[in-house]
């Protein structure tokens, strides 16, 4: 049995800091992602070399593994549906999930494919830039996806950044077919300004009628729904949820949710906790996903739920890479759910 089942894009992070003018350079756009062919990676790498700009840290990555990735170290019980090459990233890339007890399939390994790659650009306030390859993983369909795994679920997890996937997107309506049919929760993460920006067909998609959750930024949220307060976006993305998760940075996040009769909206504010020193938020979004995504599979109230995921990703930003060690969460846990 498992409490989640996810699909997302399998990329390896590699992460590079620098300066705001050496970023500008690259003609990338601050604070979104970017996709590239494998020559236009090469081109950005090239560039980093010839302006001596060297990687800080390889890590797994990908917006929903990083989400599964927290969530297992938590001590919930992920599976993750991907698509990664039969070579060495790809065997790094998926051990370092199973290290941390999130399952996968064979299914997921596609022989002779390149597994993506994402190229994450930090500036010195901590903002990450990305551009990515996904190789292999932009073919991923449902040859890819062990549906077994869901009939094993309680939730479904989503990634936005699918969405710009036309290749998933069958499987993706069979995914939700089959949730409703066993009835789990569906759990939809936008991932990306960009994904709001240019996949928004994608993403009405992956929400069908509705799904239990949507998490995203206050950026994604206005993006969205054309609103221009915080709040405001969170209830209007009531349309497509039960409940609407909008992280807003060092101002919190809000969490709205429409009563099961939706004669009423609950409203809650979640306060982040001071940071004094922003290193890298790359995989912030995720892993405040993967955190309360976890606390609610548990029973926990929203609040406690929202506590738990801000405590997390106030952690991840003060280090390098988008995940922490597997204790660092279990004592995250122990010390706010338990207060």
């Amino acid at each position: 049995m498992y409490d989640v089942m996810a699909i997302g894009n399998a990329l390896v992070d590699h992460e590079y800091v620098l300066s705001d003018a050496a970023l500008e350079e690259t003609d990338l756009t601050r604070g979104n992602m970017t996709l590239a062919a494998i020559e236009e990676q090469q081109q950005l790498l090239a560039y980093f070399k010839l302006a001596e700009i060297e990687p800080s840290k390889q890590a797994g990555g990908g917006s929903a593994a990083n989400a599964m990735y927290t969530f297992a170290s938590l001590g919930g019980k992920p599976f993750y549906a991907c698509r990664v090459g039969d070579d060495t990233q790809g065997a790094f890339y998926l051990k370092d999930l199973h290290d941390a007890g999130v399952a996968t399939s064979d299914k997921s390994i596609h022989a002779g494919g390149v597994t993506g790659s994402c190229v994450v650009a930090v500036t010195e306030d901590g903002e990450r830039t990305m551009q990515t390859y996904l190789g292999t993983s932009s073919e991923i369909t449902a040859d890819n996806v062990d549906f077994d795994a869901l009939m094993q679920a309680d939730w479904l997890y989503l990634e936005g950044y699918l969405a710009m996937s036309e290749s998933i997107q069958p499987a993706m309506t069979q995914l939700r077919q089959q949730a409703g049919v066993h009835n789990a929760k569906i759990a939809v993460s936008f991932a990306d300004p960009a994904v709001v920006k240019f996949a928004k067909e994608g993403l009405l998609n992956m929400l069908g009628n509705k799904v239990a959750v949507i998490f995203c930024n206050s950026e994604e949220a206005k993006l969205f729904t054309d609103k221009k307060q915080v709040k405001a976006a969170a209830r209007a993305l009531l349309e497509y949820c039960q409940t609407a998760v909008v992280t807003d940075g060092a101002n919190g996040a809000v969490i709205a949710r429409r009563s099961d009769d939706e004669s009423e909206i609950e409203i809650h504010d979640i306060a982040t906790p001071v940071v004094a020193n922003v290193i890298d938020t790359n995989g912030a979004g995720d892993n405040y996903a993967g955190a309360f995504l976890y606390a609610l599979s548990q029973q926990y109230s929203l609040p406690e739920c929202g506590r738990l995921a801000s405590e997390v990703s106030a952690q991840v930003i003060q280090q390098f890479g988008p995940r922490l060690a597997s204790q660092d969460y279990r004592d995250i846990a122990q010390r706010v759910l338990t207060a």
